[in-house]
């Protein structure tokens, strides 16, 4: 891989994650990003448990959202969601670290297509996501030229 398009890749993440205040207030970090990747993680805590004492899915799919933002954003383009799919296979549990990683499958025009694995620490898979992306107008993060 160009080290540029690296480079560019971390510029985007770290600009995107310092404008995230949603990811931030759940305590989620951005562990890795390249050009059409990224993994994020997330403890989960007790005020994330539902009624079952487990995990709220909407967290569980918040922490695979960011991550796929994250890296259909990584190429520095400003991209959205356009749709998405989640399938939870297991439960997250209090005092879990959730890992959630992204990877592009397609890339085209201004359209893209993302899976996230949600894994515990112990790598038990939790969640498969799919996101769809589109490409907007403008770019993440500044570059001088």
């Amino acid at each position: 891989m160009h080290k540029d398009l690296q480079a560019l890749a971390e510029l985007a993440g770290k600009t995107m994650y310092e404008r995230d205040p949603a990811s931030q207030a759940l305590g989620m970090t951005l562990d890795a990003i390249r050009p059409g990747y990224a993994r994020m993680t997330m403890r989960v805590r007790r005020d994330m448990l539902n009624g079952h004492a487990t995990c709220h899915g909407g967290y569980i799919f918040m922490l695979a959202d960011s991550a796929f933002a994250f890296a259909c954003n990584s190429h520095n383009f400003n991209t959205v969601g356009a749709g998405c799919t989640i399938d939870y296979l297991a439960p997250g549990r209090e005092g879990d670290v959730l890992s959630a990683e992204a990877v592009e499958q397609a890339l085209s025009g201004k359209t893209g297509v993302y899976d996230v694995t949600v894994r515990d620490g112990e790598g038990r898979t939790i969640a498969l996501f799919r996101g769809k992306s589109h490409r907007v107008s403008g770019m993440v993060a500044e570059v001088l030229a």
